[in-house]
């Protein structure tokens, strides 16, 4: 089901922009996986994947303080330190791509609706997880947390995404499951759509986030899209 927020029409989407971590891609089995064998290293207890999930969009260091609150700050940048050593080797092992993300990427190529991913996850990861996924040949941009002197929510790297794919702001459609995505897509001119399938924990509060849509599925956005272009 679609919700859609406020009144910025859909009418004319002609490209989706997705958020990695959370929204296209399940990552989180990855990044728990080098957490644990940064916190085995330290003499750390281990931590479950259904606790770390809903931290997995916040990037490594978030995971660490979720792990190890109490450590000081030089403890924690060591085993953040020590969680991209192990997620260097680990990226790609047991990632995939959610439930129906597939499907609507087969509907975005078949309407030849081009796509592409704005995430704040470094290019040194961001490449070689999509290479593993065998992605990298379909997305018309790829723009990374460092592909710019700003992450998101800056519009920096979001008006990059834009001008690679040769699509006006207003008419792109992005899709995030963190409030600094949907920030990003209203500061750009974005239409705004929460991945309600992602990483957002249970204290979040996505309805206050500036968006003007809220998907329950990557379905949900398929029948969007079929029923603007109908």
């Amino acid at each position: 089901m679609v919700s859609q927020s406020q009144e910025k029409s859909g009418s004319s989407i002609k490209a989706v922009l997705f958020d990695l971590d959370g929204t296209l891609v399940d990552t989180a089995p990855d990044l728990v996986a080098a957490l644990n064998l940064s916190l085995a290293q330290f003499n750390c207890p281990q931590v479950s994947l259904d606790k770390m999930r809903q931290v997995a969009s916040d990037g490594s260091l978030a995971l660490v303080k979720a792990a190890q609150p109490h450590l000081n700050e030089d403890k924690q940048f060591e085993l953040q330190q020590g969680l991209l050593r192990h997620y260097t080797q680990i990226n790609g092992q047991h990632s995939q791509l959610f439930d129906g993300i597939s499907a609507l990427l087969a509907y975005l190529d078949e309407h030849a609706i081009p796509y592409g991913i704005v995430t704040n996850k470094p290019a040194r990861f961001t490449r070689p997880l999509l290479d593993v996924l065998g992605l990298s040949v379909s997305m018309g941009t790829v723009v990374s947390g460092d592909s710019t002197l700003f992450s998101k929510p800056h519009i920096a790297p979001m008006l990059l995404a834009s001008q690679q794919i040769d699509c006006p702001a207003e008419q792109i459609l992005y899709l995030g499951d963190a409030e600094r995505d949907l920030l990003a897509a209203f500061n750009a001119g974005m239409l705004g759509g929460i991945a309600m399938w992602g990483y957002i924990g249970s204290d979040a509060t996505p309805q206050s986030w500036p968006s003007n849509y809220t998907f329950h599925s990557p379905q949900d956005v398929v029948e969007l899209l079929a029923q603007l272009s109908s």
